[in-house]
Protein backbone atom coordinates (compact mmCIF):
# COMPACT_ATOMS: atom_id res chain seq x y z
CA UNK A 1 0.00 0.00 0.00
CA UNK A 2 1.33 3.30 -0.78
CA UNK A 3 1.04 5.97 1.77
CA UNK A 4 1.27 9.62 2.11
CA UNK A 5 4.71 9.15 3.69
CA UNK A 6 6.29 6.36 1.00
CA UNK A 7 5.30 8.61 -1.85
CA UNK A 8 7.15 11.89 0.15
CA UNK A 9 10.00 9.61 0.80
CA UNK A 10 10.15 8.84 -2.90
CA UNK A 11 9.68 12.15 -4.13
CA UNK A 12 12.44 13.28 -2.33
CA UNK A 13 14.78 10.93 -2.78
CA UNK A 14 14.79 11.51 -6.41
CA UNK A 15 17.90 14.32 -6.50
CA UNK A 16 20.10 11.18 -5.11
CA UNK A 17 19.02 9.06 -7.90
CA UNK A 18 20.85 9.31 -10.73
CA UNK A 19 23.03 7.50 -13.49
CA UNK A 20 25.75 5.16 -11.65
CA UNK A 21 28.74 7.01 -13.56
CA UNK A 22 30.46 9.86 -14.27
CA UNK A 23 31.43 11.28 -17.37
CA UNK A 24 32.35 8.97 -20.15
CA UNK A 25 35.92 9.17 -21.61
CA UNK A 26 39.76 9.00 -20.44
CA UNK A 27 40.98 11.28 -18.17
CA UNK A 28 44.40 12.48 -16.55
CA UNK A 29 43.50 11.59 -13.16
CA UNK A 30 41.93 7.86 -12.50
CA UNK A 31 41.24 5.66 -10.20
CA UNK A 32 39.13 2.46 -9.65
CA UNK A 33 35.90 2.97 -7.78
CA UNK A 34 37.15 1.26 -4.40
CA UNK A 35 40.42 4.24 -4.25
CA UNK A 36 37.52 7.06 -5.51
CA UNK A 37 35.17 5.79 -2.28
CA UNK A 38 38.59 5.75 -0.54
CA UNK A 39 39.59 9.54 -1.35
CA UNK A 40 36.11 10.74 -1.66
CA UNK A 41 33.76 9.32 0.97
CA UNK A 42 30.25 7.87 0.93
CA UNK A 43 28.30 11.48 -0.16
CA UNK A 44 31.18 13.16 -2.40
CA UNK A 45 31.74 9.59 -4.10
CA UNK A 46 28.26 9.67 -4.85
CA UNK A 47 28.37 13.05 -6.48
CA UNK A 48 31.58 13.09 -8.48
CA UNK A 49 31.09 9.33 -9.22
CA UNK A 50 27.90 8.64 -9.61
CA UNK A 51 26.64 11.78 -10.34
CA UNK A 52 23.79 12.55 -7.61
CA UNK A 53 22.76 15.79 -6.70
CA UNK A 54 23.11 17.16 -3.44
CA UNK A 55 20.18 18.56 -1.54
CA UNK A 56 19.83 22.30 -1.68
CA UNK A 57 20.87 24.63 0.67
CA UNK A 58 23.18 21.82 2.78
CA UNK A 59 26.41 22.97 1.37
CA UNK A 60 28.31 25.28 3.56
CA UNK A 61 30.04 26.92 0.10
CA UNK A 62 26.39 27.81 -0.62
CA UNK A 63 27.14 31.13 1.72
CA UNK A 64 30.74 31.27 1.26
CA UNK A 65 32.03 34.61 0.63
CA UNK A 66 35.85 35.09 0.78
CA UNK A 67 37.96 35.87 -1.89
CA UNK A 68 39.58 32.15 -3.24
CA UNK A 69 39.16 29.50 -5.89
CA UNK A 70 36.74 26.58 -5.84
CA UNK A 71 38.83 23.23 -7.23
CA UNK A 72 37.40 20.11 -7.97
CA UNK A 73 37.45 17.50 -4.88
CA UNK A 74 38.52 14.28 -6.91
CA UNK A 75 41.97 15.97 -8.04
CA UNK A 76 42.11 20.07 -6.94
CA UNK A 77 42.01 21.19 -10.50
CA UNK A 78 40.46 25.24 -10.38
CA UNK A 79 37.61 25.45 -10.90
CA UNK A 80 35.76 28.62 -10.21
CA UNK A 81 36.82 31.70 -8.95
CA UNK A 82 35.22 33.18 -5.82
CA UNK A 83 35.13 36.58 -8.52
CA UNK A 84 32.60 34.76 -10.66
CA UNK A 85 30.14 33.64 -7.65
CA UNK A 86 26.36 34.28 -7.29
CA UNK A 87 23.57 33.87 -4.95
CA UNK A 88 20.97 32.52 -7.38
CA UNK A 89 18.74 31.33 -4.41
CA UNK A 90 18.78 27.57 -5.71
CA UNK A 91 20.60 26.65 -3.04
CA UNK A 92 23.77 25.67 -4.41
CA UNK A 93 26.65 27.36 -5.06
CA UNK A 94 26.26 29.06 -8.16
CA UNK A 95 28.73 30.93 -10.99
CA UNK A 96 28.55 32.87 -14.02
CA UNK A 97 31.75 31.47 -15.49
CA UNK A 98 34.58 28.87 -14.95
CA UNK A 99 38.26 29.45 -14.46
CA UNK A 100 38.73 29.10 -18.14
CA UNK A 101 37.17 26.92 -20.86
CA UNK A 102 39.21 23.93 -20.15
CA UNK A 103 38.45 24.00 -16.94
CA UNK A 104 35.08 22.36 -17.44
CA UNK A 105 33.54 19.86 -19.65
CA UNK A 106 30.30 19.28 -20.32
CA UNK A 107 28.08 16.50 -21.80
CA UNK A 108 23.99 15.88 -22.77
CA UNK A 109 21.69 14.70 -19.41
CA UNK A 110 18.72 13.18 -20.39
CA UNK A 111 18.03 11.99 -17.29
CA UNK A 112 14.39 12.62 -14.86
CA UNK A 113 12.17 13.11 -18.59
CA UNK A 114 14.53 16.45 -19.19
CA UNK A 115 17.32 17.44 -21.39
CA UNK A 116 20.23 19.64 -19.82
CA UNK A 117 23.91 20.45 -19.38
CA UNK A 118 25.96 18.73 -17.32
CA UNK A 119 29.43 19.51 -16.92
CA UNK A 120 32.33 17.93 -15.33
CA UNK A 121 35.98 18.26 -13.69
CA UNK A 122 38.06 17.99 -17.26
CA UNK A 123 40.92 16.07 -15.37
CA UNK A 124 38.81 13.59 -13.60
CA UNK A 125 35.47 13.97 -14.94
CA UNK A 126 33.93 14.13 -11.94
CA UNK A 127 30.48 15.44 -12.22
CA UNK A 128 30.19 18.83 -10.74
CA UNK A 129 26.83 19.85 -11.36
CA UNK A 130 25.10 21.59 -14.61
CA UNK A 131 25.16 24.09 -16.61
CA UNK A 132 21.72 26.97 -17.59
CA UNK A 133 21.04 29.28 -19.49
CA UNK A 134 19.59 31.84 -17.21
CA UNK A 135 22.07 33.38 -15.30
CA UNK A 136 23.42 36.99 -15.12
CA UNK A 137 25.27 38.82 -17.41
CA UNK A 138 28.03 39.08 -18.73
CA UNK A 139 27.52 35.41 -19.60
CA UNK A 140 23.86 34.62 -18.92
CA UNK A 141 25.23 31.30 -17.59
CA UNK A 142 24.47 29.63 -14.29
CA UNK A 143 27.20 26.70 -13.15
CA UNK A 144 25.13 25.26 -10.67
CA UNK A 145 27.42 23.28 -8.57
CA UNK A 146 27.26 20.53 -5.89
CA UNK A 147 29.28 22.07 -2.97
CA UNK A 148 30.05 18.24 -2.09
CA UNK A 149 31.83 18.08 -5.30
CA UNK A 150 34.49 21.15 -4.73
CA UNK A 151 37.00 22.06 -2.12
CA UNK A 152 37.41 26.04 -1.31
CA UNK A 153 40.68 27.76 -1.60
CA UNK A 154 41.44 30.90 0.56
CA UNK A 155 43.31 33.56 -1.07
CA UNK A 156 44.43 35.26 -3.90
CA UNK A 157 41.43 34.22 -6.81
CA UNK A 158 43.11 32.23 -9.48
Amino acid sequence: MTTRRNLLGLIAAIPFAGPAYAAAGRFAVSYTPDEWRRRLGKDAYAVLREEATERPFTSPLNKEKRTGTFVCRGCALPLFSSAHKFDSGTGWPSFWQPLNKTAIGSTVDKSYFMVRTEVHCSRCGGHQGHVFDDGPKPTGLRYCINGLSLNFVLGKSA
